[in-house]
């Protein structure tokens, strides 16, 4: 037996389930605080940018956070795993608080412009690159490893939740207020999400002592280190290259290519927004599947089974005569996707070693924030030379070739998530 069966097995009688753990609540309260006030700060600079110069600057502007956020993505999960996430994930946030009530308070005295707004954005972005591979791999050490798929369901939603509130909100503030106001109202929100995750409590870190760990001597607290253990686990060594080579694939058509397509078939930006609305609420459904159900049985399988519909059906929206059949499909592609990044995010987390946690985490993460948005220019100049149809069919068979590695790896498809025994009062 493993440890991390152990650990299930173990789990203290009377342990409430993560949707009445006090101590997960405050940290899940405190983690959609802060992603609603990314929507704020993020409506606040294109805006701001949009009103300082011209279209080429938001360009710039909105790239410019990209940029450190990819390059330091790696070397903030080794300093999550030196320093700590807690302290690591703290720190960060106050830091983004104080760095954008200032930003707020120096444009309430003067017009933004875009050399402040560069910075803050690049500021932003490597404070990102620290607090995203932290606040990742928390959830293994909230909670104990049966309850960590319903966790990632809850975060799922979170991020659902604040995909829909935080443009609103950044909005709202924007036409009522103003740039120093909405930038204010970001800087709020991060400043109430910092008693939360100040109060909240980590379990102790153990170390792994089954075959997958590496013994307590060799374990290392460098980025080669963290890259060495991601290459040679059996299983989460070949979930990084899943979910890397599917991100890739699929991410440039969900994102700029659904735009073109809409504009290419005459659908509209209403068109366009019930497409995103049909994912976005596919994606909810099957995080919610995973909060309520707790653990779904062969999760390996599962994973490596859903993976294919959402390559399949990101390529056939291309293809469908009619939006609501779009629509029907983009649903059925969320909530595939929704499962598959649901459990593979709790396979990869229940399987880390903990003192590997921040930079398993923080490789992961590089493929989808670092790696994946390079495919947006791509995506868009082949469009405009082939079309949508061959490109969404191309990228749907490049995602699926992530999808051959996952049902080719033995390790995945036996994959299952901890199951908790009945405990003895």
């Amino acid at each position: 037996m493993t440890s991390l069966d152990k650990a299930a097995h173990e789990r203290p009688a009377g342990l409430r389930p993560a949707y009445r753990d006090g101590n997960v609540l405050r940290w899940l309260t405190a983690f959609t605080l802060s992603l609603v006030g990314d929507g704020v700060y993020f409506v606040a600079l294109g805006w701001s940018a949009q009103k300082a110069a011209g279209p080429t600057e938001v360009g710039l502007v909105m790239a410019a956070g990209a940029l450190p956020r990819a390059l330091l993505m790696l070397g903030g999960g080794v300093m999550a795993d030196r320093w700590g996430l807690r302290r690591v994930v703290i720190a960060a946030d106050a830091v983004r608080c104080l760095f954008i009530l200032l930003v707020a308070a120096f444009v309430a005295m003067t017009a933004p412009t875009v050399w402040i707004l560069v910075t803050l954005a690049l500021v932003f972005g490597a404070v990102d690159a620290l607090f995203v591979p932290a606040v990742g791999a928390l959830p293994p050490r909230m909670t104990t490893p049966d309850q960590l798929a319903r966790l990632t369901g809850m975060r799922s939603l979170s991020m659902r939740f604040s995909q829909i509130v935080g443009p609103p909100v950044g909005g709202l503030a924007m036409g009522f207020g103003g740039t120093a106001v909405t930038f204010a109202v970001a800087g709020l929100l991060f400043a109430l999400s910092l008693p939360l995750l100040v109060t909240m409590r980590l379990r102790p870190l153990v170390s792994r002592d089954d075959e997958e760990a590496p013994s307590s001597t060799s374990r290392g607290t460098g980025l080669v280190d963290g890259l060495r253990y991601v290459r040679r686990h059996r299983l989460i060594g070949p979930l990084v290259v899943v979910t890397a080579v599917s991100e890739l694939g699929l991410i440039g058509t969900l994102n700029v290519g659904m735009v073109l397509l809409n504009s290419e078939r005459g659908w509209g930006p209403s068109g366009y927004g019930w497409i995103v609305s049909g994912f976005g609420a596919g994606a909810a459904a099957g995080a919610a599947l995973l909060t309520i159900a707790g653990r779904l049985p062969r999760a390996g399988m599962l994973f490596a089974a859903t993976l294919p519909v959402g390559c399949v059906g990101g390529a056939a929206i291309a293809l469908v005569p009619s939006l609501p059949l779009a629509v029907t499909l983009a649903t059925t592609v969320g909530a595939a996707m929704g499962i598959c990044g649901g459990l593979g995010s709790a396979l990869v987390q229940t399987a880390a070693d903990p003192a590997y946690l921040g930079r398993v985490t923080s490789v992961v993460m590089l493929s989808v924030l670092g790696l994946a948005p390079l495919s947006y220019p791509l995506v868009g100049a082949a469009i405009g030379a082939w079309g949508a149809a061959p490109v969404f069919v191309g990228c749907g068979a490049f995602a699926g070739i992530g999808a051959l590695v996952a049902l080719g790896s033995t390790a995945v498809r036996r994959a299952e998530l901890p199951r908790a025994e009945p405990t003895s009062t």
